[in-house]
């Protein structure tokens, strides 16, 4: 049995059959870590939640930023975007039935493995987490995100679910406020400072950092305790230079690859991208 970890797959349904050919995964016999933007940007967004709700139970997936944007389309709490591409999966006959399994998906997820390093601890995520989230403070908030996502009123959180502020986390933030926080740094978070400002614009690697702000990881204080494994940010080509900090997303919508982790060994298995 082998646990893998995919970078963010964005809908591109070919060269995610392609890596799970190449490593010989077996659904029966191995799991598979998705970080997270299962579809959008790519040409095949239907297929990929299709063929991911059939494996379902090799799985552990949490949600990213465009998987919830799909959720929010759907539900009419948020409109297209000029890059989106989740029109034929928006127009499919089963198109509510995959947005109600995904909208069930968690935030953040923590597993503990038998490695090559002994018994290892995993925390993975879509993007971040704040300066001082413990791993027990990141699964408690994500499940606060996860019960809004599930809560009758699902609609509301969606609806408000978009914008920049507040710009940090404080503990006494309440109701939607405190939901689209937690959600921008387990979501969206690239850049912060070292109280936790988000600076949600900037987009590009660790060179770029504006003035007074890091990479999120260069804060962060669960490694001590686990290994992180996030997507999210192509820019970084997979490299944080931080021991037991795997970002998983290189790019493949963007012309580089699509990388799997196998966690037992950290052996990484790559396709390179193809005409989309």
């Amino acid at each position: 049995m082998s646990t893998y970890v995919i970078g963010d797959i964005q809908g591109c349904y070919k060269p995610l059959r392609k890596l799970l050919k190449k490593v010989g995964f077996s659904q029966s016999r191995d799991k598979l870590w998705c970080v997270g933007d299962l579809i959008n940007r790519g040409p095949r967004s239907l297929d990929t939640l299709r063929f991911l709700q059939d494996m379902d139970s090799s799985t552990k997936i949490v949600l990213g930023n465009h998987d919830l944007h799909f959720i929010a389309i759907n539900e009419g709490c948020a409109p297209h975007r000029g890059k989106d591409t989740l029109d034929k999966l928006l127009n499919a006959k089963d198109c509510q039935s995959l947005s109600d399994w995904l909208r069930k998906k968690p935030l953040a997820h923590y597993d503990c493995l038998e490695t090559d390093r002994g018994l290892e601890k995993f925390l993975m995520i879509h993007a971040g987490v704040a300066p001082h989230w413990g791993i027990q403070k990141t699964l408690n908030l994500a499940a606060e995100v996860e019960y809004a996502l599930n809560d009758k009123d699902y609609r509301s959180f969606l609806f408000h679910m978009y914008g920049n502020r507040p710009i940090r986390w404080y503990d006494k933030l309440k109701d939607l406020d405190r939901l689209r926080v937690i959600t921008n740094h387990l979501t969206r978070i690239r850049f912060c400072d070292d109280i936790g400002c988000l600076r949600l614009s900037e987009k590009e690697g660790l060179g770029t950092a504006p003035q007074g702000f890091k990479p999120w990881f260069h804060y962060e204080k669960i490694t001590p305790r686990a290994t992180l494994l996030f997507g999210h940010w192509a820019a970084l080509e997979g490299k944080t230079n931080r021991k037991r900090v795997y970002a998983m997303d290189t790019g493949y919508v963007w012309g580089r690859d699509l990388s799997m982790m196998r966690l037992e060994d950290k052996k990484i298995t790559r396709v390179s991208a193809e005409h989309l």
